[in-house]
């Protein structure tokens, strides 16, 4: 019997570590037990069918298209916006054949009888890729915009296709973006500002200002540190913090460290104290100011968020925060999204034993990881733009921001995969001891302004929107159209292409009841956080230059460890 355990735990680490088969042989298994429910719902199956086969039937004998398809995709789908998916009767049948089939699946995979929540949103999204990958838009001859482009080229796009695919090949990745376009420090990460504090695991820029006067109080920028800091400061039309600065605020943000091997024992206790801790401190004495205002992006406002309750054990000491800012950010993990999918206990101890080789995971494996969270537009898109279109792969700071990927430490990630997704420590009351103190949410009494994104993959809207019911504070939460990175870099155009909703949240649960009576704006949120930030951050005071006695400037940003590979 032992062996027989042994036997099944190598093949689990071996083969199937993230539970693919366990989680979808239950699902089947289940449906076997209710024969009655599956013939039920085959039955709706087949009675849609039927209406789709209908449909077919009428245009091949010249009727009009329909003015509503009987299964139509949704509206931001991209892979049928060709117009041949609706005026060809054939790509037509293709489309709602597949969006039909698709559907069906996914919906009984979550209707599964008597099995486990977690266990279908794993089967799920498993069965999700599988019906990604069979989309028609991802094959030549069912792909109208590639045949097309092949007859229109006389076949030099499917040519030009295989080249990029041998490329890739030879890489091992799929391309998304021609990653020498933009220079750091010259076309991104060029706002003007000083590395004016740095250790071993970050460097603290500080911004140049543009104003003759700022705000009293600096904004205190800790940015995640799976990928780089400069997602904040893209091209100058795009960049967050060149837009703080030009709004009258001293900013600072870290740059953390791309660890190596040398940095395998590195703790999640070490970022919040030689990470989050140092920059907020470095910023107090630099600018004379006793507390400042914190954002946490990501995990940085995970982070930002550990330290807010850290801090708020001692009562004696002077809060080194007087209100803060989270940007999609999660906090209670009890539904985290699609990522669930991949937080088992097997999957992290198969993630440990990886980890162990280098003292690291690397970054490309965590990058995989984020595309599949989003497979139509971070791997299948580019998969038909490259190799059916031919197309090469185009300049855009977002994604050579993407595709710059970072290390992360073997303690610190084990630990934040344990105790924050997997156990959910942190918004239980003393359960997380974090550099010797227990902490507790309810110790945060700082105001907090908090943003989602409506489209969210990463840190679904919702579940960011928990905070506001866990701390016993004012709570202002904004929620951005757009997704976990668009919605974050929502700069101010004209005329405007976002929309937001923004209000009190304090003390509530229900985000869907706070949605319904809060306004929806056409704009940019980005001007309702300065409006609030600039009540927050005290009087105008003359201009800062970056640095002090304590902290002189050691180098031009963006400084060193943002150009570490």
């Amino acid at each position: 019997m032992a062996d027989k355990t042994d036997n099944t735990k190598l093949w689990v680490n071996t083969f199937d570590p993230f539970g693919i088969v366990p989680a979808c042989s239950a699902v089947v298994e289940a449906w076997g037990r209710h024969p009655e429910k599956l013939h039920q719902r085959l039955q709706e199956f087949y009675a849609d069918l039927f209406k789709v086969q209908q449909q077919v039937l009428k245009r091949a004998v010249g009727n009009s298209a329909p003015d509503c398809c009987v299964v139509a995709p949704v509206v931001y789908d991209e892979r049928f916006q060709d117009k041949a998916w609706t005026e060809s009767p054939w790509f037509d049948f293709l489309k709602e054949y597949y969006l039909l089939c698709t559907r069906a699946i996914e919906d009984a995979v979550f209707a599964t009888p008597g099995v486990p929540e977690k266990t279908r949103r794993q089967a799920a999204f498993w069965a999700r890729q599988v019906l990604n990958a069979m989309a028609p838009g991802n094959f030549l001859w069912t792909n109208p915009a590639a045949l097309n482009r092949f007859i229109a080229t006389g076949g030099m796009s499917l040519a030009q296709g295989y080249k990029q695919w041998l490329a890739d090949l030879r890489k091992g990745d799929i391309s998304m973006v021609d990653e020498d376009a933009y220079k750091i420090g010259k076309d991104i990460a060029c706002t003007s500002g000083e590395i004016v504090f740095r250790n071993e695991l970050l460097e603290v820029i500080q911004y140049v200002p543009v104003t003759r006067e700022v705000h009293n109080i600096p904004v205190v920028i800790i940015a995640p540190w799976i990928n780089k800091y400069y997602i904040l400061d893209l091209a100058p039309d795009k960049s967050l913090i060149r837009h703080l600065v030009n709004q009258g605020f001293t900013v600072f943000v870290t740059s953390w460290k791309n660890p190596g091997p040398e940095m395998c024992n590195t703790s999640f206790d070490d970022y919040l104290i030689q990470g989050a801790h140092a920059i907020i401190d470095t910023a107090r004495e630099i600018c004379g100011v006793p507390g400042v205002h914190a954002v946490g992006y990501c995990i940085g406002g995970t982070l930002l968020t550990a330290l807010m309750a850290w801090v708020a054990q001692d009562k004696k000491a002077t809060p080194p925060v007087d209100h803060w800012t989270l940007l999609t950010t999660l906090i209670d993990f009890s539904n985290p999204g699609d990522i669930d999918a991949f937080i088992t206990e097997d999957s992290i101890r198969w993630l440990e034993q990886r980890m162990e080789e280098n003292g690291f995971l690397d970054g490309r494996d965590m990058g995989s990881s984020f595309r599949w969270l989003r497979p139509n537009g971070l791997i299948w898109r580019y998969v038909v733009q490259s190799y059916l279109y031919g197309d090469a792969p185009p300049p855009m700071d977002v994604l050579q921001w993407n595709v710059d990927c970072t290390r992360l430490p073997k303690a610190m990630h084990s630990f934040y995969l344990r105790k924050f997704y997997l156990e959910n420590r942190l918004v239980e009351p003393d359960a997380l001891v974090l550099d010797g103190r227990s902490i507790d949410l309810r110790r945060i009494h700082a105001p907090l302004y908090v943003v989602g994104t409506e489209q969210d993959h990463i840190a679904p809207w919702k579940e960011t929107f928990k905070i506001a019911g866990l701390v016993p504070a004012p709570v202002r939460y904004t929620l951005a159209t757009s997704g976990h990175i668009i919605g974050i870099l929502s700069a101010p155009i004209d005329p405007p292409k976002r929309r937001y909703w923004s209000g009190d949240a304090t003390g509530l649960q229900d985000p869907e009841a706070w949605r319904a009576k809060t306004e929806k704006v056409l704009g940019s949120w980005w001007g309702d956080w300065v409006k609030w930030l600039s009540v927050c951050c005290g009087p105008m005071i003359p201009a800062r230059r970056p640095g002090s006695d304590r902290h002189p400037p050691l180098a031009p940003a963006p400084g060193n460890y943002v150009l570490e590979k």
